[in-house]
């Protein structure tokens, strides 16, 4: 069980990083920058993440806890009692709107990663819509045809589709291919 103290030091820490990284590039988000606005020593910052990439991913992780939730044990269309199809668009839909809503904090994310690819976010992800896409239909590579649709998502170009808020395109053209792989 997480001690007060260092659930509080933890809980300023994200909320600064977010908060620098609203008004800031991740590049002039630094370690000491967040440790001043959160009140803490530089030490406690780098104990508790290692370093920027874990900050930035300890940020994207509390951004998802409630989709992976969802996912997990919510209620259809996200939820296991839905169809696999159903599911897997219900899925990209709340991807999307997440992304929208923290298109900054994903970024930095995706800027401050060594490799994406073995993130536990992505790992969970990829394994959600690879099951998915082998339940509604054997004759996908599940595996290939999870990492293209979730490739999509990190892109120069989708990031620009969020900021100039075409998020309703983007998640009609996601359910449209997803629709389109699963016929």
């Amino acid at each position: 069980m997480e001690r007060a103290d260092a659930a509080r030091n933890r809980r300023a820490i994200l909320h600064a990083a977010e908060e620098l990284l609203a008004a800031h590039d991740l590049a002039e988000v630094s370690m000491d920058r967040v440790a001043a606005a959160a009140g803490v020593g530089k030490g406690t910052v780098f104990h508790r993440f290692g370093n920027r990439e874990g900050l930035m991913r300890a940020l994207v992780e509390s951004r998802v806890q409630s989709l992976t939730t969802a996912i997990s044990s919510g209620p259809p269309p996200l939820g296991p009692a839905a169809p696999p199809a159903s599911r897997l668009a219900a899925f990209f839909d709340a991807v999307v709107e997440l992304a929208s809503k923290n298109v900054k904090v994903m970024a930095a994310f995706e800027q401050a990663s060594a490799d994406r690819l073995s993130s536990p976010v992505y790992v969970a992800w990829h394994a959600h819509v690879s099951g998915l896409i082998a339940a509604a239909s054997s004759s996908l590579d599940a595996d290939l045809t999870a990492h293209l649709l979730l490739g999509s998502l990190h892109s120069d170009l989708m990031r620009r589709f969020l900021e100039t808020g075409e998020t309703d395109r983007m998640a009609a053209g996601l359910r449209s291919m997803v629709a389109t792989l699963l016929r």
